[in-house]
């Protein structure tokens, strides 16, 4: 099993040189996309430009440059069996094919988006009729539509491609609606509707938004889509002969193919380059638009400098000054984690943290949120946001550095370290069975047979409280409850017989009697298996119900440890004493 771990709230701020950098500048930093927005630019100027940059006009004709080869000074692509020049028509049908694809988008965006963004928002109703519809429309037959119009109709490209553009409104729509469901049921959309936002500004200010990564992405593949429908409408026969297009084009050089075998490569060409050209932007604009989204990775060569200029600042930090505690199973040392905070700024969120966890032992890691208690968690299963910078100090696990060899981290994270997340049931993959997450889990880092895996996890599964570990074993996570995805998620940790447990929070979903049994069980799995544990958390009566000891954590430092007797009843950190008086006060006021 997997855990995707939550960043807290010392995480670092968007970058403001990454806020400011644009999607198109983003765009054009990637080769790929480069590549493919240059060509795609140049076929519309070129198409554009035509009546000024083509050799001659769509329909002149020369006989004496029938089927002319290509590569000479007057036709450079050759002639057509009329004599007209095939350049010529591709440039000047560039701009009938980049209409026909401006039709189709804005037919399908306008109509997909705008009933996507309403039944996603409102649901009932009107969802089950636009549903009903999408379906429909997406089951008729479009070529069929395109001959069935083209009879009533003639050879009208616009209308063609515009009900081209309603074949493909469900796409959009099936898109949007998907997104919004989900983005309606969001704390700060509720929080819009506090404040008395009405329902059209909400949806334009934050649920757009959320949309506008797939609309533009998908717009590029129906883009590419158009052009093939275009060309194929041409190809058929079906297009205005007075007005040339690439598809119309390649239907006349097909039929001249006998004559002239190369006329048809270069129709050819540029439809199949152009829609290739869609396709990979469309991919490209995923990249772009989904590492916007999330912090994207600094270059090594950045990293590296942020990270030396902060040694530089702190010398004393660095992990090689630092020696580790003899009779300590993990030992932190100086360690100091930040965040990009500019072109050479570096924020800290963590100063020169020293910890020391004993076997047998359960060190409590107490403090607000956003002091660095998970930061100090997650570097020690490496497990840091990709953007986080280890500034300094070391992580000793028996005497060696983690920080310092990644390949050690990786053999003891999920054996020799294991892990408990906060929220039980979101760490739970819902498309398998608990027990087939538990095997793939244990498989990973033991190599055993399943059968053996299966007795094994069956055994745990009973040891951790669970009645029934058969039937649990074959259910679905929403089919049991969050105490008991808890224990399944320890059941994991401990199956593959680590000698530390980082438990983050792994009470506070929980109801008060679950938090007990839950705490109870991880004192007996101490004590059974003599394991070493790191407990996070902000609950003070957590801490003094199963802690040996407790470190206080403020602002990224830790401002006092001790034994959890002496540091309950003489706290020398006026810090620690707030906190103890701001839990008393609660206690009081639940009495």
């Amino acid at each position: 099993m997997t855990a995707t771990p939550p960043v807290e709230a010392t995480g670092p701020e968007e970058r403001p040189d990454a806020r400011k950098r644009s999607v198109l500048r983003r765009l054009l930093t990637h080769p790929q996309g480069a590549i493919c927005l240059a060509f795609l630019i140049t076929v519309a100027i070129l198409g554009l430009a035509s009546p000024w940059l083509a050799p001659t006009g769509p329909n002149v004709t020369d006989l004496q440059s029938v089927n002319a080869p290509p590569f000479t000074s007057e036709h450079p692509l050759g002639g057509d069996a009329t004599g007209r020049d095939i350049l010529s028509r591709l440039m000047w049908g560039t701009r009938q094919t980049l209409l026909a694809c401006l039709i189709v988008l804005v037919v399908s965006v306008t109509l997909g988006v705008t009933s996507g963004l309403a039944a996603g928002f409102y649901r009932g109703r009107f969802e089950t009729v636009s549903n009903w519809v999408s379906d429909v429309i997406m089951s008729l037959p479009g070529i069929v539509l395109l001959i069935a119009l083209y009879i009533r109709t003639g050879p009208n490209v616009t209308a063609a491609m515009a009900v081209f553009g309603l074949l493909t409104a469900p796409t959009f729509y099936r898109l949007v609606r998907s997104v919004v469901v989900g983005v309606r049921g969001e704390l700060y959309v509720d929080a819009a509707k506090v404040v008395g936002l009405s329902d059209p500004r909400i949806i334009g200010r934050h649920v757009l938004w959320a949309v506008r990564a797939p609309v533009i992405i998908q717009s590029a593949f129906v883009l590419a889509a158009g052009i093939a429908i275009e060309a194929g409408v041409d190809f058929l026969g079906l297009g205005d002969p007075a007005q040339p297009s690439w598809g119309s084009v390649l239907q006349e050089s097909l039929d001249n193919i006998y004559n002239n075998r190369t006329g048809v490569l270069w129709p050819a060409l540029i439809i199949s380059l152009t829609i290739l050209a869609f396709v990979l932007l469309g991919n490209c604009l995923r990249d772009v638009l989904q590492a916007s989204a999330h912090s994207m990775r600094l270059p090594a060569r950045r990293r590296r400098g942020l990270v030396r200029r902060a040694r530089d600042e702190s010398p004393q930090d660095m992990a090689g000054a630092h020696v580790p505690s003899a009779d300590a199973f993990l030992s932190v040392r100086g360690l100091r984690i930040g965040y990009p905070g500019g072109d050479r700024d570096v924020r800290e969120v963590v100063h020169g943290v020293d910890l020391d966890v004993r076997r047998g032992e359960i060190h409590g890691l107490v403090g607000e949120s956003g002091s660095g208690k998970t930061q100090i968690a997650f570097s020690v299963l490496g497990l840091l946001p990709r953007e986080a910078l280890v500034l300094g100090g070391g992580i000793f696990l028996d005497g060696r550095d983690l920080l310092a060899d990644e390949e050690l981290m990786r053999r003891a994270r999920g054996r020799r370290i294991a892990y408990v997340p906060q929220e039980p049931m979101s760490n739970l993959d819902p498309s398998f069975t608990v027990g087939a997450q538990l095997v793939h889990g244990l498989r990973a880092v033991k190599k055993i047979p399943k059968r053996e895996a299966e007795e094994k996890l069956l055994g745990l599964l009973a040891r951790v409280g669970i009645k029934d570990p058969e039937r649990v074993f074959r259910l679905y996570p929403h089919e049991i409850s969050g105490g008991m995805a808890q224990r399944v998620l320890i059941c994991g940790a401990v199956a593959s017989e680590p000698d530390l447990i980082i438990a983050d929070e792994p009470t506070t979903a929980l109801d008060v009697t679950v938090q007990a049994e839950v705490l109870e069980l991880l004192r007996e799995l101490r004590e059974e298996r003599g394991l070493a544990m790191v407990l996070v958390t902000h609950n003070l009566g957590v801490v003094a119900d199963i802690c040996d000891v407790v470190s206080v954590m403020k602002a990224g430092r830790i401002v006092e440890r001790g034994d959890v007797d002496s540091l309950f009843t003489a706290p020398a950190d006026a810090y620690t004493r707030e906190l103890l008086e701001s839990s008393r006060s609660v206690e009081i006021a639940e009495v």
